[in-house]
């Protein structure tokens, strides 16, 4: 896979993102569905504008997401369902180069790291031990990290259609394709095998094709001082993590799906468009 060139964001440069999502389904039923589609406001990104509209519902509530990041909403609805969502997000460059920072020992991580270690669903961590333990024994800290994820863009080929919600990182590392999920349920499983947590992040990327919710991994690393904190990787090389607006975070896809729901349901469109506005210097 070809990496693309990415903007590199200096600290204190910021990239404004214009985000435009329309999804419609149909529910035979009353139905309960789980959205999560909104970016998140996080310290690291700022909410310039946020506008959600539906179609008409019996409820409507939102929940905190996982970790407090982000929010989900939840819908009570039949019938055909649309929603739209348009956002104007300020990202804060993150140019941190992942060869600089080191892993801490399990011993060391804060708590909410600690989940982020063990298999989840779609991770079977434990699994790739024996692999990891071979493939990268020449490695360590975010190097290793860095090395992981060129491995997975130079044996695996992006192909959409090849996967689905069955399919886990086993699988995707046996056929060696997929798409993004399975890009970063892979490197996931890398990353927990060798003793670094990782977690899943959904969010939106400028660059990546076909446009869609865009899947990359969160690795918990320290820099030279030794503080600790997340840094996203993302496998495909479509995203320019320096801009990637996140709308979610979970141990996987599961907990991380823009459309969960408890009962039948027909997804009948996806419409998602991302522009870049503009890159400026900021001071906070």
């Amino acid at each position: 896979m070809i990496r693309k060139g990415h903007h590199g964001l200096r600290p204190g440069q910021t990239m404004h993102l214009s985000i435009t999502t329309r999804l419609r389904w149909h529910c035979e039923e009353p139905t309960d569905s789980l959205l999560q589609i909104e970016v998140a406001a996080t310290s690291g990104q700022r909410l310039l504008a946020n506008a959600f509209e539906g179609t008409p519902a019996g409820h409507v509530t939102r929940v905190p997401a996982q970790d407090g990041i982000g929010e989900r909403i939840w819908l009570h609805q039949e019938g055909d369902c649309t929603v739209t969502y348009a956002a104007e997000v300020e990202v804060l460059g993150r140019s941190v180069a992942l060869e600089t920072l080191a892993a801490l020992p399990p011993h060391r991580l804060p708590g909410e790291a600690v989940p982020y270690l063990m298999d989840s669903r779609y991770c079977p961590a434990n699994r790739f031990s024996p692999f990891v333990d071979e493939e990268f024994a020449a490695f360590e800290g975010g190097a290793k990290v860095a090395a992981m994820r060129d491995w997975i863009a130079a044996h695996y080929r992006y192909v959409p259609g090849v996967s689905d919600a069955s399919t886990t990182a086993i699988d995707s590392f046996v056929e060696r394709r997929g798409v993004c999920r399975d890009y970063a349920h892979t490197l996931i499983c890398f990353a927990r095998a060798a003793a670094i947590p990782a977690r899943f992040a959904s969010g939106y990327g400028a660059d990546v094709t076909p446009q869609d919710f865009h899947a990359v991994a969160e690795v918990w690393l320290a820099n030279p001082e030794g503080v600790g904190g997340w840094h996203l990787v993302d496998a495909t090389g479509m995203a320019d993590t320096a801009s990637f607006a996140q709308i979610a975070v979970g141990r996987d896809a599961a907990d991380t799906s823009f459309l969960t729901s408890f009962g039948q349901a027909d997804l009948r469109e996806l419409a998602i468009e991302v522009r870049e506005v503009a890159s400026l210097n900021h001071v906070r």
